[in-house]
């Protein structure tokens, strides 16, 4: 994504060239002079869905130059002669997900990356949903797997850095998948997932998190909403304000649009649509930014709507709370429109939008009034139609792809092309080409002509100036491992957000517990006056936050001292039982640097002994899953003491997670089980799981030398003899190499309780 200076720039392109097709007016084809233009981000350079590129086909049944076999609902990227897609390849136990680098006019495979998934349940194939990015200043390409894999790639495929989500910051995953994509902006990649972390962030939330592009640091992290209802994968939409700051906006899972700071993740506005996600990206006209849905209203049982809603004249400065809009910020709505994830696209006042019902719409962007309705297919789901070179190409669910011109009064049909599989994403545009990728294959149409090299553009070029109103540091989040340090960086912000520099003297730095913090904790680990925290060898697992201070200003980075093996938690000491529970048992919250665990899990009394419970309260929380090391540890063994609660016809699950492997006791199936995912890698054997009875269950994971693994699990009643044999012994082809150890837990609609106690992690011998 650009920066609004180069964008600008380029925008001017079409007016010198006289190519700016208003409704009405011939194609811009027919101009004199072609534009080029890259497609960097799931919508554009600008994310309005709108390509400045010429000469492409109105007629794609007579322009198809390539297609490529394989899955997926994202939408390609493309930066010169190179487009990037991610998608996936094959079905069931050999499904794997996979960023893709084409040669743009030939369809060449120049590299690809592939990744398996692990510990989710994603359902129905519904992988590769979302997109990559590029970086329009260094060409790099980013993207994040459905199971939360966040990675950057230089252009020749070499990895810069990767993030596990889900086994870092507890990004939940949803059967639907719903994957998103990335964007790049500045110096930072951001993206937005739910999580439901430690600490403060412990509930499950819709956040936004900023990476260094070039580290991966964290940077900074945003809770905007509520609880959400659902998951939303939202785009982002940048602009740049008068007052000097960036912000972006987008849909959450809590039925909210929301305003964020770019550069400090600060939140600024929010404004409720629906009680389900808001799934479809915002676009931007005038002062209002424009929003619609496919959800249940807050105001009425009228499913979808769309809306302008009016940017507030002032927004919070640093340290304010956010800003929670009413139906007074609404200009305009249309109930008529029902769009899931449909994002608009925004072109000279109008607004052009596939809804539910198979329609393509032009509205007004000042009333909402509609100027034409365009029928293309029985239905609609989720793709999103892309302007270019004078029209509109709309994918359809049904698979066709059609092309529109804007005559004004009326929508014009020009083409229309019937493709393999159902269409779930945009098409982009790049250098004479349409990409359309369906849940079979990607196609391209148009010029076999080698595109122009990527010219790396500068995206970020002001500084900060005048009088630093906070300090930000980075890593905003850390994991540190017990005899390793992390260094941290500390910038002086200006009110815009921008920094003005890195502050590197003067500094006091303090182990911190902040106020509202339930428990009260540090980091077992020490921090310099350089600013270097450093756990020992012998550090225990810990979590706290580090503040720093100067001149007045101070900022927080929060984090957790992840110890070595062995790790052996029986829940005896250090818990006071001093909380009341829904179902009126005195508890204590479980160790703070569970991921995760607090919203979760209770430490409470069975007769003498404190074990762990999980919580019942939450249907959302039904399936509890809990990381209590690094993401990077592997070739150890977990045991933990575990037992089910329920009767005849109900029992739940529970179990430990050991490499990204699943081991659990399944109550109603009565088995043993091992997964990674249901549908990808799923082994059982017969168990006879009984109720309220102690079973020890032991995990092992072990790598060979010829890149197989044998994943193995034993459970036994507690107090008898342990077996020498393994109870379950499974060969994995291509086995996970690593991953943080966990718990596991499932209770079906939060009706019966599990429990687990004196949990060991060791080494294997």
């Amino acid at each position: 994504m650009l920066d609004k200076l180069p964008c600008l720039l380029l925008s001017l392109l079409p007016f010198l060239f006289g190519c700016i097709h208003q409704p009405g007016s011939p194609s811009a084809s027919n101009a004199s002079k072609e534009v080029q233009s890259d497609w960097l981000y799931w919508r554009g350079e600008d994310g309005t869905g709108v390509s400045r590129q010429t000469s492409l086909p109105a007629d794609l049944n007579k322009s198809l130059l390539w297609t490529y076999e394989i899955q997926g609902g994202g939408v390609p990227v493309v930066a010169g002669g190179k487009a990037y897609q991610f998608g996936y390849y094959g079905v069931e136990g050999e499904l794997q997900e996979a960023l893709v680098c084409f040669d743009a006019a030939t369809g060449k495979v120049l590299w690809e990356r592939r990744h398996s998934d692990f510990v989710s349940d994603i359902v129905y194939n519904r992988y590769g949903v979302g997109a990559a990015c590029v970086d329009p200043a260094t060409g790099n390409v980013y993207f994040q797997t459905s199971p939360g894999l966040l990675m950057g790639y230089d252009s020749d495929g070499n990895q810069l850095w990767e993030r596990s989500l889900m086994e870092e910051f507890a990004r939940l995953t949803f059967p639907n998948g719903r994957t998103g994509g990335p964007c790049v902006d500045g110096n930072l990649v951001i993206i937005h997932a739910i999580t439901a972390n430690w600490g403060k962030q412990g509930p499950a939330r819709d956040r936004f998190y900023a990476f260094d592009k070039s580290t991966g640091d964290l940077v900074w992290s945003s809770t905007p909403g509520v609880t959400p209802k659902d998951s939303s994968f939202s785009p982002l939409m940048f602009e740049d304000l008068p007052d000097g700051r960036r912000v972006f906006y987008s849909g959450t899972g809590c039925g909210h649009v929301v305003c964020i700071d770019a550069r400090t993740g600060q939140a600024l506005w929010r404004f409720q649509m629906s009680y389900g996600g808001v799934n479809a990206g915002v676009v931007i006209h005038k002062d209002t930014v424009v929003a619609i849905h496919g959800k249940e209203n807050v105001d009425s049982t009228v499913i979808g709507r769309m809306v302008a809603i009016k940017k507030p004249a002032k927004l919070p400065e640093a340290g304010e709370e956010i800003l929670v809009l009413g139906k007074e910020a609404e200009v305009w709505r249309n109930n008529s429109m029902e769009a899931f994830t449909s994002t608009p696209v925004y072109r000279n006042g109008r607004l052009y939008s596939t809804i539910k019902r198979g329609e393509l719409v032009c509205v007004d962007a000042d009333t909402g009034e509609d100027h034409w309705v365009l029928k293309l297919a029985p239905d609609q789901v989720h793709a999103s139609p892309t302007w270019a070179d004078g029209k509109l190409y709309a994918p359809m669910f049904d698979g066709k792809v059609s092309v529109v011109s804007d005559q004004g009064d009326s929508g014009k049909l020009l083409s229309v092309i019937a493709l393999d599989g159902a269409c779930l994403a945009a098409p982009s545009a790049a250098h004479g080409r349409i990409f359309v990728q369906t849940k079979k294959r990607l196609y391209c149409f148009g010029s076999d002509s080698p595109a122009p090299p990527f010219v790396a553009r500068v995206t970020d070029v002001k500084g900060g100036k005048g009088k630093a109103v906070s300090l930000q540091v980075v890593p905003a989040e850390f994991a540190v491992k017990s005899g390793t340090s992390q260094a941290f960086k500390v910038y002086a912000l200006d009110r815009s957000g921008r920094r003005i520099e890195e502050v590197k003297d003067g500094l006091s730095w303090e182990k911190w517990i902040p106020p509202t913090a339930k428990v009260k904790s540090k980091v077992d680990a020490e921090i310099t006056e350089q600013g270097v925290l450093t756990a020992a060898k012998g550090a225990k697992l810990s979590a706290g936050a580090i503040r720093v201070s100067k001149d007045g200003l101070f900022g927080v980075t929060r984090g957790r001292v992840l110890q070595d093996l062995p790790y052996e938690e029986n829940f005896e000491t250090g818990f006071e039982l001093t909380n009341m529970s829904t179902d009126e048992i005195s508890f204590s919250y479980p160790p703070l640097a569970w991921l995760g665990a607090r919203m979760r899990w209770q430490v409470q009394k069975n007769g003498e002994n404190h074990l762990a419970g999980n919580t019942l309260d939450r249907v959302l929380f039904q399936r509890a899953i809990n990381f209590v090391g690094h993401k990077d540890m592997k070739a150890y063994t977990m045991e933990a003491d575990v037992m089910t609660d329920g009767d005849r016809r109900t029992k739940s699950n529970v179990g430990l997670i050991n490499q990204r492997y699943v081991f659990a006791l399944i109550g109603n199936g009565q088995k043993l089980e091992i997964f990674s995912n249901y549908d990808r890698f799923w082994h059982s054997v017969s168990f006879p799981v009984k109720t309220n009875v102690w079973y020890r269950l032991k995990t092992r994971v072990d790598l060979l030398e010829d890149g197989s693994g044998i994943i193995r699990a034993k459970a036994w009643e507690k107090g008898s003899p342990e077996p020498s044999e393994w109870t379950l012994e499974v060969p994995h082809a291509v086995p996970h190499r690593h991953g943080a150890p966990g718990i596991y837990a499932m209770s079906p609609q939060s009706k019966k309780k599990v429990y687990f106690d004196n949990l060991l992690i060791t080494y294997n011998k």
